[in-house]
């Protein structure tokens, strides 16, 4: 049995590497891979390299940690079943589907504390967006929506969607969504979006009942596109005193911002919003267990599995990234599916 891993080896370039199959140490399992997810935002930066330079992958995380530079074995959503595990793990923990927040690769050790087990209500590929769903989760808890707000997204990839999917959920005055291709556009209309707009319609800020110099009209607007210019207009959309959720990592992308016109005096608040922590002022009542728990329930609710556009062999990573690199319009979700024994 052979051990096969995903690594970036330069900007636009990944391979499988293959080896043997690590066994598990005393403390750990080995896990088979069934599913993972591929992050079209994350990821993307990582392929492209445009991470900022001395900046740690994720300190949060067993399997990632250390800085970013090539090569590197990247991802953060992989689903699969404990196949093996040390003599110093409880025996509950075989045959169990777990996830894991790991790179893509067939075959993994870790600790069975790293490993989430998966709900038996859900299936596999629902609980490869259990990452994506925190995110989710953790830009409302940031936003704070008001009822009767109006509510702004731009963008729609996977985490605007599952966005747009709970605030679906509120009773808000308006939730509008802003996104360039198609089939996004059509699908944030079935997540709850009460319109899905074209940013690239030259009469959309009056359409939105905002002008130059004067703001708009929404109480809160998130930025999740990954566009630098997506900020721009974020903040060009929101009211007098309204928020601004970044929610977007720009790596080494450059951000050029109008601050010199309603800004200045629209009192916008822009908040920094991003997983790894919960925000400061909830954590007397939040915790990453609590956030998490309720991640589960949202994918319970919302059953995003239909979201997956796409599916790899491992072998075909090359021509995945490829794919979402060039095309984006055509991809949502785009995940590896490495087969019921694990082998390529």
């Amino acid at each position: 049995m052979r051990q096969h891993r995903l690594e970036f080896v330069e900007p636009g370039r990944v391979v499988v590497k293959i080896g043997p199959v690590t066994r598990p140490a005393a403390d750990q399992v080995l896990v088979r891979t069934r599913c993972s997810a591929i992050s079209p935002g994350t990821e993307m930066l990582v392929y492209r390299g445009q991470w900022p330079p001395g900046v740690a992958v994720d300190a949060t995380v067993e399997a990632l940690a250390g800085p970013f530079s090539y090569p590197l074995a990247y991802g953060y959503s992989a689903v699969g079943r404990v196949i093996e595990q040390g003599g110093a793990v409880a025996d509950d923990w075989l045959g169990r589907r777990v996830f894991a927040f790991h790179p893509h690769q067939d075959h993994f050790c870790a600790r069975p504390a790293s490993l989430h087990p998966i709900p038996d209500d859900l299936d596999d590929e629902s609980a490869l967006f259990l990452p994506t769903m925190e995110t989710a989760v953790n830009f409302l808890l940031d936003g704070r929506p008001l009822i009767g707000e109006k509510i702004i997204i731009v963008g729609q990839g996977i985490v605007g969607l599952l966005t747009t999917s709970l605030l679906s959920r509120f009773p808000l005055a308006a939730l509008t969504t802003l996104e360039h291709h198609p089939l996004r556009r059509e699908a944030s209309l079935r997540f709850g979006a009460g319109e899905c707009l074209d940013p690239s319609d030259p009469a959309l800020f009056t359409r939105l009942g905002a002008t130059p110099g004067n703001g708009g009209q929404a109480d809160l607007v998130y930025e999740l596109s990954g566009n630098p210019a997506g900020l721009d207009s974020a903040i060009a959309l929101a009211r007098y005193s309204g928020r601004v959720v970044v929610g977007s990592w720009f790596g080494a992308k450059k951000v050029h911002l109008d601050l010199g016109s309603f800004f200045h005096r629209g009192r916008i608040s822009l908040i920094s919003s991003q997983v790894s922590r919960i925000a400061p002022g909830l954590t007397g009542m939040w915790a990453p267990a609590r956030r998490l728990n309720w991640a589960w329930e949202m994918l319970r609710q919302v059953r995003p599995a239909g979201c997956i556009t796409h599916r790899f062999a491992l072998a075909d990573a090359a021509s995945a990234y490829a794919m979402i690199d060039r095309s984006p319009g055509e991809t949502i979700q785009v995940i590896f599916d490495h087969g019921s024994d694990g082998e390529i």
